[in-house]
């Protein structure tokens, strides 16, 4: 028996219909459905056979992909927000994909990112991982290291590692590449450099980034979240995940649509 876990945040009714109306369709089939609140303080049953219906927009799919990781789950976003770069199914489509990923395993393995702080607390993103300025007006100076290789020293608002599936994110607000979010590399990213290579990098998968706080103190924010702050000395490690996210394959996803859409609407 399949096991769904619909996940939205309370102030979308529309999810909510969603998740009944899917359930309604579904009762003839082999599966147990529930609903997760993302703002409430309960924790979800599930584990890796469930598969996590993300309904909402970018952000309730990255909160979605959190709980997904933990547990090795399966995870699909559907879009309920405007244009939804991570979201490639829509809401008619839904129970099709649903029924589809009943009969299917196959996945695509997102990459995610594992940051490393104060000794021994991790963290997980899916987009990307940011040390920023934690004072307006203030820049932030940063070292960068690659494997333990020295590489730059950033002064600027903040530094970026962002993930293939978060390229099209906060990393192309900042003038990164887009890349195919199956890709196994990480992208790193300068905030508004200042007197300093401005361009991006990128490195493969395996490879790990350390960064040292050398002016001002700086905020760790991982997929919009703050983690930690840093003081001047203090390190952050940011590196792959040794577990991918595991999203649905759906066709219907088409970056380069996707992007055609969102320059001709604003969005992007």
């Amino acid at each position: 028996m399949t096991q769904l876990l619909f996940t939205a945040f309370s102030n979308r009714p529309d999810a909510l219909d969603l998740a009944r109306e899917a359930t309604d369709r579904l009762k003839s089939s082999s599966v147990t459905c529930s609903v997760h609140m993302l703002d409430s303080d309960s924790v979800p049953e599930l584990d890796e056979e469930t598969l996590v219906v993300s309904l909402g927009g970018d952000g309730t799919f990255l909160r979605s992909a959190r709980i997904a990781h933990e547990y090795n789950a399966r995870l699909v976003g559907v879009n309920l927000g405007r244009l939804g770069f991570l979201l490639s199914v829509q809401p008619s489509e839904l129970v099709s994909v649903i029924n589809e990923a009943m009969k299917s395993n196959e996945v695509d393995h997102r990459i995610a990112l594992e940051i490393s702080y104060s000794g021994d607390k991790t963290e997980f993103a899916m987009n990307e991982v940011v040390i920023e300025r934690a004072e307006s007006g203030h820049m932030v100076r940063v070292k960068t290291f690659v494997d333990n290789e020295e590489f730059l020293s950033y002064s600027a608002d903040g530094v970026m590692v962002s993930t293939p599936t978060g390229s099209t994110g906060y990393n192309f607000s900042a003038g990164g590449p887009v890349v195919d979010a199956t890709l196994p590399l990480m992208i790193l990213t300068p905030i508004a450099p200042h007197f300093t290579i401005g361009n991006s990098i990128v490195v493969g998968s395996e490879k790990k980034f350390r960064f040292v706080v050398e002016s001002n103190r700086a905020l760790v924010v991982a997929d919009g979240h703050t983690v930690t702050s840093l003081n001047i000395g203090d390190s952050v490690e940011v590196s792959m995940s040794q577990k991918p996210v595991r999203v649905v394959a759906t066709r219907s996803f088409d970056l380069g649509v996707r992007l055609r859409q969102g320059l001709r609407e604003g969005h992007a």
